[in-house]
């Protein structure tokens, strides 16, 4: 599994907006100057984390986007599924009808495990805390 451009650039984005001082709109304009995004790929890579309630869109002058909840609250899980859906190791583990071998593969446990061990490092991490990384 490779993570694709557009999350990345929606980690980077969602970090920054945490930089920001609470409840503060930052420009479209500027979000895209500082993290070098386009103001249409921005626009794309914002829409399921304004759908999902990670990031606020306002309209109009003045206009831009802010942190709909609390930085200390989102983590790298969050945003990785917001952007690529569930995240699955292997097929198996999306759905038990998808490998008919589940009960006697020998792999089936490796990749359930790795899954769990991978979920648990992503759910660990806030933006929050990622954001203070970055300062540093």
């Amino acid at each position: 599994m490779v993570i694709t451009r557009a999350t990345e650039y929606a980690i980077r984005t969602v970090i920054f907006l945490a930089q920001q001082p609470a409840g503060e709109i930052v420009l479209k304009k500027d979000i895209c100057r500082t993290q070098e995004v386009t103001p249409a790929f921005l626009t794309k890579i914002l829409q399921p984390l304004i759908k999902v309630g990670i990031v606020s869109s306002q309209r109009g002058v003045g206009g831009g986007f802010l942190l709909a909840r609390d930085a200390r609250e989102i983590t790298l899980l969050d945003l990785l599924e917001a952007e690529e859906g569930p995240l699955k190791l292997n097929h198996c583990l999306v759905e038990k009808s998808n490998c008919l071998r589940d009960s006697h593969c020998a792999a089936h446990q490796v990749w359930t495990e790795a899954q769990a061990e991978m979920v648990s490092v992503l759910k660990k991490y806030s933006i929050a805390e990622l954001a203070e990384r970055d300062k540093n």
